[in-house]
């Protein structure tokens, strides 16, 4: 198993929020997370990632316990976060987002490097020397995932993948991580699209108040749309 959550507590001063979530995501998977906004799903990615530490369960990446590491342990672990909202360097170019977080810590045989990054997002060569703040929304989400693959992940977490973005943006993102699943890159992606997310992923998990209410493959979820949907507020 790639990453193993297993009842996980968290939560802010004395207010918890997450309640025993639980959730496996297996080599060369992609699960995802959904539900309404403040259900608790980007709580479960912070907790993971130890920028919220658990205060219950455990989390397990590759067989190894990382519940109670500092998140640069983590990251170097072969975890790599796009988080919500983006936080690129706006002051870096594009080039130096990218050249900033370079490492091969996991020893990939075949590493990302800017012109692999350059591949799969054509308009980030374009911009490469062009300030990251200057980027319209979806072209700074192509960089945050291009930082974060720059660190060679083997598994890529996105929180709110294509939230806010122009239709056709997204669907470049959708097919960057049909691309990334399809080289085995393990993937956990937050967001609203069902259609995108069942032709993406095997797995989905229904955050409610803390907890996953529901989980099922993508032919389940199709055969339970209508109470999915009503679930997440879609």
């Amino acid at each position: 198993m790639m990453l193993s959550v297993q009842d996980l507590d968290a939560g802010y001063g004395d207010a918890q929020a997450l309640f025993g979530v639980s959730f496996d995501i297996g080599a060369g998977e992609a699960v995802t997370l959904i539900g309404r906004n403040g259900m608790g799903k980007t709580t479960t990615i912070r907790a993971i990632m130890g920028l919220n530490p658990p205060r219950g369960g455990s989390v397990h990446f590759e067989g190894a316990r990382i519940d109670g590491l500092p998140p640069h342990e983590i990251a170097r672990r072969g975890i790599g976060l796009v988080p919500e909202g983006r936080q690129i360097f706006v002051r870096l170019s594009v080039e130096e987002n990218l050249v900033a977080t370079a490492a091969n810590r996991t020893k990939a045989s075949e590493p990302w490097t800017l012109a692999r990054v350059f591949a799969l997002f054509p308009r980030l060569e374009e911009r490469r020397a062009q300030s990251a703040g200057t980027l319209s929304g979806g072209e700074q989400q192509m960089l945050a995932i291009g930082r974060a693959l720059m660190t060679n992940p083997r598994l890529l977490i996105l929180d709110e993948a294509t939230e806010g973005l122009a239709p056709l943006i997204r669907q470049d993102i959708w097919n960057c991580l049909s691309a990334l699943r399809a080289q085995g890159l393990s993937i956990l992606v937050v967001d609203r699209n069902l259609d995108a997310l069942m032709r993406l992923a095997d797995r989905h998990n229904v955050v409610e108040k803390g907890r996953v209410v529901w989980s099922g493959t993508s032919t389940e979820l199709a055969a339970e749309r209508a109470q999915i949907e009503q679930r997440i507020g879609v």
